[in-house]
């Protein structure tokens, strides 16, 4: 049952104030069990907002993407930072034929200012940077050869290599990239468009970079079917669980079912049964 508040107007305070104290002090516990009934309720409103599936009996669906920070695991060691004694260092090495020398000649001599420049060289001190060369895009122009048969008279054109289908276009090179850092290191569109005009001072169209991802996606879609029809028929044992996740602002579920040796992921607007039996494979399993 809820108790229902009443404020107090201005006028009755000025009745009140005229009444004299006592009348007063009436209307001052009323105010204040007014303000305490309006902090129990705030408080109950607050635990509710509190609750998740970590504090409470809501499932972790409930959560949506307001799900609560987990707590660490990590336990203080009380070792130093860094390598610990036994591991495997990855320290940069010189090598020992470079891709380019380069030799600073010494023409003076620091102490008396003699010409150096007609001695002969003592030694060398060496010193190696590794670095990674300007990027640019290259351009591979294809002409396939025009020609009339001298027996029928007939033009004969040669034939482009397989995947030239047009005037100007990416190579595979570049739309392998752009999946990679799409589809494995998840970095959005239009950043990778800001990449590209940044790393080879090409703008790439997000349209071109979705069209590389569903090109890939068509590709691997055979081998994703015989990964499915494998744990759904060829295997007894399968290990099954979902996550949350963004498609255009609304919260979908990424469900995967796998093996130690296969993994098959497919994602739905429901979290259990329903998307289970959508998916297909737990229900002929």
């Amino acid at each position: 049952m809820t108790t229902t508040i009443h404020i107090q107007s201005h006028e009755e305070v000025c009745t009140a104030y005229q009444q004299g104290e006592e009348a007063v002090i009436e209307l001052f516990d009323q105010m204040a069990q007014n303000i305490l009934i309006l902090l129990e309720r705030m408080q109950v409103l607050e635990d509710q907002l509190a609750k998740n599936s970590h504090n409470s009996n809501k499932p972790p669906s409930s959560d949506g993407f307001n799900k609560p920070s987990p707590k660490s695991q990590h336990k203080r060691h009380g070792r130093k930072s860094g390598g610990q004694p036994g591991h495997t260092g990855y320290t940069l090495r010189a090598v020992e034929e470079p891709d380019h020398i380069e030799i600073h000649a010494l023409k003076i001599c620091h102490y008396c200012q003699a010409p150096l420049e007609s001695e002969a060289v003592k030694r060398y001190e060496k010193r190696q940077v590794f670095d990674l060369p300007k990027i640019q895009l290259e351009v591979t122009e294809h002409q396939t050869e025009i020609k009339c048969c001298a027996q029928c008279g007939r033009e004969n054109r040669a034939e482009f290599p397989k995947g030239v289908t047009k005037k100007a276009q990416y190579g595979a090179e570049v739309k392998a990239q752009v999946v990679y850092l799409n589809q494995y290191q998840m970095i959005p569109l239009e950043r990778i468009s800001e990449l590209f005009k940044d790393w080879y001072g090409q703008s790439l169209a997000e349209g071109t970079i979705l069209d590389a991802c569903q090109e890939i996606a068509e590709q691997v879609q055979p081998i994703n079917e015989t990964i499915k029809a494998y744990l759904t028929n060829e295997t007894s044992l399968v290990h099954c669980d979902e996550t949350g996740m963004d498609i255009n602002g609304k919260l979908h579920w990424l469900h995967s079912t796998s093996t130690t040796l296969l993994t098959f992921f497919a994602y739905h607007t429901k979290r259990g049964k329903e998307a289970m039996d959508a998916i297909g494979i737990l229900p002929r399993l």
